[in-house]
């Protein structure tokens, strides 16, 4: 298996074997595009133009001491080949230009220079409106695009599935998981703990965590949050649909709208971000409502930190909120 790295000379070997670089095409440069946390990423600058490499490997690439399905990249690949279906929703993905089965590699369309949302986690930041509702347009239109029934074999990617799983609704409530929550905000250890050793609150979790699991009819991103939208010179995009799967469009929106709460958004934007994606996909409302509890309860308490600047009493006040709405 081919594991890539930075070195140029053989980078341009890999692209010529794959037949990838254009004739007369050298390759410049190689770069890290971002601070990804799954996989491995270089921006490939030659003499002609530039483009992405991602590989997935048996691990997280920002933790290798978590394994990880090895041909999620496959599942991305799998993702962008059924929105080209919609000129809506490819418009706002990057393209897919190669992909090597055998080495879990992909070559993928060059957004140029940008930043995702994870500022919005920072004290003050505020996502502008008419880009959250962009936001909330592309997950209603992929969830209203796409029918499972209608794919012979649809995008189940249960092996991805069940590494999130374990995250979101396993690891978070284990009394010893290595995890110092002192570490990341004094005092959050002694928040969390009456938390941890709710079994009521535990058990309607471990609900949701079958819910997550079953398969559903509506093709979902699958880590539908900030680190996922990215701000370009051309307008928003949409990244790493690694955790695609066909399945319940709750559990999405329901991610997206526990992260700008986490985010210590706007209620006002957070509400109408709701009522957006309401009026264009019919669900459950209080079944998305469950699921972006046992979002923040996961972020807060589990090993998927994110930078958050909220103070101990709110996310105190965010676990108090999850809990109600789990066990309500």
């Amino acid at each position: 298996m081919i594991i890539l790295s930075n070195d140029l000379i053989a980078l341009e070997a890999y692209l010529k074997e794959k037949e990838w670089l254009m004739a007369g095409e050298t390759v410049l440069s190689a770069e890290k595009p971002g601070e990804g946390n799954m996989n491995f990423t270089l921006r490939i600058k030659t003499n002609l133009r530039s483009f992405i490499l991602k590989q997935s490997r048996g691990y997280v690439e920002k933790y290798p001491q978590v394994a990880a399905p090895e041909n999620r990249a496959m599942m991305e690949a799998a993702f962008y080949d059924i929105i080209q279906d919609s000129a809506a929703l490819s418009a706002k993905t990057p393209k897919l230009i190669g992909k090597d089965e055998v080495n879990n590699i992909l070559m993928l369309e060059d957004l140029g220079v940008g930043s995702d949302f994870a500022r919005l986690y920072k004290q003050g930041e505020t996502i502008d409106a008419n880009a959250l509702k962009e936001i909330i347009d592309f997950a209603a239109t992929l969830h209203n695009a796409f029918d499972a029934k209608n794919f012979d074999n649809p995008i189940r990617n249960l092996e991805m599935r069940k590494l999130n799983h374990e995250h979101m609704f396993i690891y978070p409530y284990l009394e010893e998981n290595g995890l110092n929550l002192d570490e990341i905000l004094p005092g959050l250890r002694a928040v969390a703990g009456p938390f941890k050793q709710n079994e009521l609150l535990k058990s309607k979790v471990a609900t949701m965590g079958v819910l997550y699991l079953t398969d559903g009819d509506t093709l979902l991103h699958g880590d539908y949050f900030p680190g996922s939208w990215l701000k370009t010179n051309h307008g928003i995009r949409i990244i790493d649909p690694e955790f695609c799967f066909f399945g319940l469009p709750e559990f999405e929106i329901g991610v997206t709208i526990a992260h700008l709460m986490m985010a210590d958004q706007p209620y006002i934007l957070i509400e109408q971000a709701i009522a957006q994606y309401n009026s264009k996909v019919s669900i459950d409302d209080e079944l998305r409502a469950k699921f972006t509890a046992t979002e923040i309860l996961r972020r807060i308490l589990g090993l998927a930190q994110l930078p958050l600047t909220i103070d101990l009493e709110k996310r105190k006040a965010l676990l108090e909120y999850a809990q109600q709405t789990l066990i309500s």
